[in-house]
């Protein structure tokens, strides 16, 4: 008698499939880039539209005609450069071996940590550069500012962010001109450049396997119960155990994700912001008032969530001139 085989029922590639540790993304890997700059930066998911553009993608069959294109409005109000970390090499990977703040950081950081009375910034720089040769890494210490977009909170979030540059020493020049100072989108990307999006997942609670794993639905006479909402057989005898990649119940959704080569169409300054904004506002968001992006595509996560853009870690093709946009649709998303 024949065997029969199938494919298991989902992909195990992210299991554990566990609510992320923190609503605000961290990102452990950045891209190499020679120019001195950030490599990353932070904005708030608005919603949905879409815009009427020409195609300007070679080869394609609509190449030079206007099509419409779904795009994720991202708010990217400025960002401030609050600290210097350098990592150093051990055994055991990248250690963390010194921070160096700005002397003069935002009230709002208060919510969020405690910041030092006395602080002496530039004896904490000279003590860096007199040990550079230890350094491998440069990263920036970056904080949102929260109060300026269209979300209901106020304590800004923190993170890292990547530096390009060839050497540590070019790294550190450019973290120090930046040091305190704000940083805008247009500071980082380009009109038609591709970007990673790195963002905590909607959140679906405690799921079944049928949602949770795309099981089949069990035929009416071997459904024992709950209507055939469940696996057929959690395992055999022999091994005598429930093996880790078995569909079970469970959270669902609520992950970190990265989505790659997202494309930016285009980067609005904050006194474009009308393009954008629909009659009555976005849903569940409110009004565009700060810098934004128009990506192609969907996002991950819900409206009002952190979605961190990376410069682009394994580019699909050549960096394109940004298309020509001919209209923004600005109808009202209230009743969709």
């Amino acid at each position: 008698m024949a065997r029969h085989h199938q494919p298991r029922k989902g992909s195990v590639a992210f299991s554990p499939r566990k609510r992320a540790a923190r609503e605000s993304p961290r990102i452990s890997s950045w891209p190499e880039r020679e120019e001195p700059g950030l490599l990353g930066f932070p904005g708030y998911k608005v919603g949905m539209t879409h815009v009427t553009q020409t195609d300007n993608t070679k080869n394609s069959p609509t190449e030079g005609m206007e099509i419409s294109t779904a795009v994720t409005v991202v708010e990217t109000p400025p960002i401030v450069v609050m600290g210097i970390r350098a990592y150093t090499q051990t055994s055991r990977g990248l250690k963390a071996m010194t921070d160096v703040l700005a002397q003069d950081m935002d009230e709002d950081l208060k919510r969020k940590i405690s910041i030092p009375v006395e602080y002496d910034s530039e004896a904490q720089l000279a003590s860096l550069k007199e040990n550079l040769d230890k350094v491998v890494e440069i990263r920036a210490l970056i904080h949102t500012k929260p109060r300026m977009a269209s979300v209901p909170k106020k304590k800004p979030e923190l993170m890292e962010c990547g530096i390009g540059g060839k050497t540590a020493e070019d790294k550190l020049e450019y973290a120090v001109s930046v040091l305190g100072k704000e940083i805008n989108p247009a500071d980082v990307f380009a009109d038609g450049e591709h970007t990673d999006a790195v963002a905590v997942t909607k959140g679906k609670g405690f799921q079944g396997v049928i949602k949770r794993w795309g099981v089949r639905i069990q035929y009416g006479k071997a459904a024992r119960s709950s209507k055939g909402r469940h696996v057929g057989s959690i395992g055999p005898w022999t091994p005598a155990r429930t093996m880790w990649t078995v569909p079970m119940a469970g959270q669902m959704g609520y992950h970190q994700r990265t989505e790659y080569n997202k494309k930016i169409l285009k980067i609005g300054e904050a006194d474009q912001a009308d393009e954008v904004n629909p009659e009555g506002g976005f849903v569940k968001y409110g009004l565009v008032k700060n810098n934004y992006l128009l990506l192609k595509g969907s996002l991950p996560g819900p409206s009002k969530r952190l979605v961190m853009l990376r410069k682009a870690i394994r580019p699909h093709g050549k960096h394109d001139d940004a298309p020509q946009i001919s209209y923004i649709s600005t109808a009202s998303k209230q009743g969709v």
